[in-house]
């Protein structure tokens, strides 16, 4: 099994309740990825209408079935990419925020619903119940969306780490106040406190990108998303950042090799059980 591939993390721009327009430049960006030799992809969170944007009601759709992931899926199928982005879902009368992980043949290889939304979303979006890994050609690769990551104690990806996870995918939507002020406070240090342990307890992967541009509508309108999207190395250090501001897209490549790992559970002590 090889256990290197070329990760890309592409910073797009989202526009708030442009759902096809989102979703063309989404597909722009893979090709231009596989153009320069990546072979797994993530985009950003709720890459349809914006993240709590309320066009989320009517714009949201099925997965498998509905129009998001059928362009995604034929963008993975015309690149041969693995391609994980979130996306705004609709099951029966509800909408959640989601992310899927399709292989190569525009299949669903992980379907995700994001546990640990902020209360301020939760009118618009159900929460999620399960988590799920995927075995790719190069290891394990689980999925969760922006705020999982700092769960308490880090619940979701170290339930991931402990599904076997080299390396976990987080579609995100980082935003700032509008008086925010980079200089005087980089972005980012909620998630390397969030993604570092994870990183070195576990030995894996994780890979936060966010997407740029206003928000124009919904609880936190009048804030900013300004990608920073972040890779942390299983050392638990930023191997790559992306750049900071709302205008600021961007298309980050990194090789990723995931190394062959133990289970992380302690050995037990004489007498003990062994876990099966």
């Amino acid at each position: 099994m090889a256990n290197t591939f070329c990760l890309a993390m592409i910073q797009m721009r989202v526009v708030p309740g442009d759902k096809r327009g989102n979703l063309e430049r989404a597909r722009q960006w893979l090709h231009e990825a596989r153009r320069q030799g990546a072979e797994v992809a993530v985009l950003p969170e709720a890459i349809t209408t914006g993240w709590t944007h309320p066009s989320a009601r009517e714009l949201a759709d099925e997965v498998p079935g509905g129009e998001a992931v059928s362009t995604l899926g034929q963008a993975a199928r015309e690149t041969g990419m693995y391609v994980c982005s979130g996306l705004v879902e609709r099951h029966g009368g509800q909408c959640y925020n989601s992310a899927v992980l399709l292989g190569p043949e525009g299949e669903v290889w992980v379907h995700h619903r994001k546990i640990n939304e902020l209360d301020i979303a939760h009118d618009l979006y159900g929460l999620g119940d399960r988590l799920q890994v995927a075995v790719t050609p190069w290891g394990r690769f689980g999925v969760m969306i922006c705020a999982d990551g700092f769960a308490s104690g880090q619940a979701i990806s170290r339930c991931l780490g402990l599904m076997g996870a080299g390396v976990i995918l987080s579609p995100c939507a980082w935003a700032v106040a509008p008086e925010h002020d980079q200089a005087k406070e980089p972005y980012g240090q909620l998630w390397r406190q969030s993604y570092g342990p994870v990183a070195r307890e576990f030995g894996l992967w994780i890979a936060g990108v966010s997407n740029v541009g206003p928000i124009t509508a919904g609880p936190w309108a009048g804030r900013r998303c300004i990608g920073c999207s972040m890779l942390v190395n299983p050392a638990g250090e930023v191997a790559l950042q992306g750049p900071y501001g709302e205008e600021a897209e961007a298309l980050l490549l990194a090789n990723v090799q995931i190394a062959p790992r133990p289970r992380p559970w302690q050995e037990p002590s004489p007498g003990q059980p062994r876990p099966r």
